[in-house]
């Protein structure tokens, strides 16, 4: 796959989830949890975004660009969207952001092309299963389960499709006029999260909660991100040893880049999970507004 090791801790942490999530749904299955099947295509959704995104689904022009903004700059990557090339292109030679504030940006328009990715899959999804729905010729029971699993894809699309309106705001806005120093959290992923969490059936006091929440998680992220960088600094110095021939002083890089390896995927499953966990509450909230 040709991935840095960076990449390659994210697979790892995407896998991990992955893999207790099916466990999960076995258990559900063989209790008879999942008889409409819309537990099992939200695994197959999922793994299929992951496939896509390492380059794992067998199409050459699906993989991303692997890069880091630390090692390759943010030059080398590419965003596959006009309106989004443009913005980025304003930002970079506005004068208006600082290196990490640039590198901050990246990261966010980085997360934004993310979530159109994701968005495009689960339309592709809906679209095959309401082809597959209306070459259906007898109405039945199995139907009406079908009919309400189409209806819950649909509204999770309005969700994606409400968040990226919001995040490509946001985006332009940042782009035009730099970033608001009061802002209260600067992790693009957290600003969703707080973004969305407005808009839920909240009381003022969860409300509350949740902010206060979201700052832990985006502390939690913060760490992860010094562990990346630490990863692929010692990455780097790793291959430069190897060319050296000193075996003491390889060995003693091996365990360095051994540790943060673990610690990196750790770090990286944790806040997975943990994002997996605020969104899912969100979107209850969202859901609880349609009623």
């Amino acid at each position: 796959l040709h991935l840095s090791a960076v990449k390659l801790a994210e697979l790892h942490s995407d896998l991990k989830i992955q893999e207790k999530d099916e466990l999960s749904w076995k258990k559900l299955k063989a209790e008879g949890l999942d008889e409409d099947g819309e537990k099992e295509a939200k695994l197959r959704r999922n793994l299929n975004v992951i496939m896509t995104k390492y380059g794992m689904n067998g199409k050459k022009d699906s993989q991303l660009v692997d890069t880091n903004y630390i090692k390759d700059g943010t030059e080398s990557d590419t965003l596959d969207d006009p309106r989004l090339e443009k913005l980025w292109s304003k930002a970079k030679t506005s004068g208006k952001f600082s290196d990490e504030e640039l590198d901050k940006l990246w990261r966010e328009f980085k997360h934004h092309k993310e979530k159109i990715r994701e968005y495009n899959i689960l339309l592709e999804t809906v679209s095959r299963t309401e082809d597959i729905h209306k070459n259906v010729i007898n109405p039945s029971e199995e139907n009406l389960v079908k009919e309400e699993i189409l209806h819950n894809k649909h509204r999770e699309l309005k969700e994606k499709l409400r968040s990226i309106n919001q995040g490509f705001e946001r985006l332009r806005k940042v782009s035009h006029q730099g970033y608001d120093t009061t802002s209260e959290f600067e992790e693009p992923r957290v600003i969703d999260l707080w973004d969305m969490a407005k808009s839920a059936n909240f009381t003022e006091k969860e409300l509350e909660s949740f902010r206060e929440e979201l700052k832990h998680f985006e502390a939690k992220i913060e760490k992860h991100h010094h562990y990346q960088k630490q990863l692929e600094i010692s990455h780097q110095k790793l291959k430069h040893v190897e060319g050296t021939g000193d075996k003491e002083h390889l060995n003693r890089n091996k365990e360095k880049y051994a540790m943060l390896q673990e610690k990196t995927k750790e770090l990286g499953y944790k806040v997975k999970k943990h994002l997996q966990d605020l969104s899912s509450r969100i979107s209850q909230g969202l859901q609880h507004n349609e009623l």
